[in-house]
């Protein structure tokens, strides 16, 4: 019982008596909820878009490492252009955005080994996109087991990964498969 210390990630706290569940608490996470968010998107590369964490991109589209991911591995590919709907994307995008998805779940094959993934689009604030203005598609690797007490009871996220490690670890394998295409 009593707090982890040195865990800037989580707490255990006291348990309220004999037998009951233990409280976690995930430190840092309210303060992000409540901070301003920045403005601009974090998709269009002239905003405020990650740098550090693009795989690859073209004319057409980019690969991501989502900063806050769903599990380790999960990737964000999204067309160059800021839209907004499925709709919008010229054939071009849509072969783009396509092509990057079999070259990105070859490659987290090959890397990560998932058993599983959860590929898809939330498009719209009223379907769950937290961004709901450029318009992205989300790869999530899955393992058995793979969602914890944490997702379930605590309302908080465990990924066994930074995504910074994960951008190091799936990097080298886009610069082969597409040719160092990042610019």
């Amino acid at each position: 019982m009593g707090s982890r210390e040195g865990s800037s990630v989580f707490a255990i706290l006291p348990a309220r008596s004999e037998g009951t569940m233990e409280n976690i608490i995930a430190h840092g996470r309210m303060e992000f909820i409540r901070s301003k968010k920045p403005e601009g998107c974090v998709f269009c590369k002239k905003s405020i878009r990650e740098e550090c964490l693009v795989l690859f991109e073209n004319e057409q589209v980019f690969i991501l490492v989502n900063k806050y991911p769903y599990n380790s591995g999960h990737l964000l590919i999204a067309p160059q252009r800021h839209i907004s709907g499925l709709e919008e994307l010229t054939p071009e995008e849509s072969a783009a955005m396509v092509e990057c998805l079999h070259i990105s779940v070859r490659i987290l094959i090959e890397v990560m080994h998932p058993e599983g993934f959860n590929i898809g689009m939330n498009v719209g604030k009223v379907a769950g996109a937290g961004v709901a203005d450029h318009i992205h598609l989300h790869i999530v690797p899955r393992w058995n087991g793979d969602t914890s007490f944490m997702t379930c009871l605590a309302d908080t996220r465990v990924t066994p990964e930074d995504p910074v490690k994960t951008y190091e670890g799936l990097r080298p394998h886009f610069d082969d498969r597409c040719g160092g295409a990042k610019k």
